[in-house]
């Protein structure tokens, strides 16, 4: 296994180059970082030929590469253009707090979703699979900022008007309560709580359809027939020999799904104004912030690398077969 790890690790290594080299063309060619100075009539033409040099824009292109990605992997990612602040340190911040909500909502997800897909798959055709796979059909087609909105108006609006209080149960906004001096684990879960079920909705319906497609099709195969010829309870052949093999096509989806949420979840961090990734993005996008744009953009494809490498070592655990091809 450790072998087959170091292998992976090996190939990642070009691909994450190739990666930058595409990211800083891009970034460079579509973000103008001087662009904010230069429409702001008090700033002077010798200060944004110093922000240039201090930049790096006044040399060529391969130079520019080069400084930028030695700084990047000693971890020196600079400061913002606008903000003056360290992106390092934003980047954190907002990657911690987008980590919080994609890791509730994918986790959420796991376990709704692969308990309705073996249940759904055990009991084909039944009420209850009916039922699931109409609500599957439901989630897939409700598009996340619809359902945001419902959930605002639900609990920001009729719960607090009809529970005659002054606060919702969940906040429909931030990520807490501005007057807290410390964290507050319940306060916390009251902000967390409507972003989370948002991006669950769509996440559990194809987890669901996903877990019962690849059940149905484990359950029929040759070795789970042996299995039951020889003896054992179907309890074990379900849980041991038909959930294990039936997780590996979810394995390839869970990961696309965590290597997103460095990117942030756009469209519900904007609607809850929850200070990630997302955010963090369409603001630097905005200011032509490229200081900021460049790390943010390496850090995605990163996590996606990242998370492909571990969506690999999850196959060879599932199916030791996986890590001698």
């Amino acid at each position: 296994m450790i072998r087959y790890i170091i292998r992976r690790l090996i190939f990642s290594i070009p691909v994450l180059l190739v990666s930058s080299v595409l990211v800083f063309v891009v970034v460079r060619a579509t973000a103008n970082p001087t662009a904010a100075l230069h429409s702001n009539p008090r700033v002077r033409a010798k200060d944004i030929a110093a922000v240039e040099h201090a930049l790096g824009l006044d040399q060529s292109g391969y130079h520019q590469y080069t400084a930028w990605l030695s700084h990047f992997v000693r971890g020196d990612w600079g400061n913002s253009l606008i903000a003056q602040r360290s992106v390092g340190q934003d980047i954190r911040e907002a990657l911690a707090n987008s980590a919080v909500l994609g890791l509730t909502g994918v986790g959420i997800s796991l376990i709704i979703g692969v308990g309705i897909g073996i249940l759904s798959a055990l009991r084909q055709y039944s009420i209850f699979d009916n039922l699931s796979t109409g609500a599957a059909f439901v989630g897939l087609s409700l598009p996340n900022f619809f359902f945001a909105l419902l959930l605002q108006i639900f609990f920001g609006v009729y719960v607090v008007r009809w529970l005659h209080s002054s606060n919702p149960i969940f906040y429909t906004s931030g990520m807490s309560d501005p007057n807290l001096t410390h964290f507050d684990l319940l306060d916390r879960i009251r902000h967390l709580a409507l972003p989370a079920a948002v991006l669950a909705v769509q996440i559990i319906a194809v987890y669901s359809r996903l877990m019962r497609s690849s059940m149905l099709e484990v359950m029929t195969a040759d070795y789970i027939r042996t299995a039951r010829a020889k003896g054992l309870t179907e309890r074990r052949v379900v849980v041991r020999h038909g959930v294990r093999n039936a997780l590996v096509p979810l394995a390839t989806q869970l990961g696309i799904d965590l290597g997103t949420i460095a990117g942030g979840l756009i469209i519900t961090e904007t609607i809850f104004q929850w200070p990630g990734m997302g955010a963090y993005f369409i603001n630097a996008m905005q200011n032509g912030d490229y200081p900021q744009i460049l790390p943010w953009m390496m850090v995605v494809v990163a996590s996606v690398i990242l998370f492909n490498l571990v969506v690999d070592v999850a196959y060879a655990l599932l199916d030791p077969r996986i890590r001698y091809a």
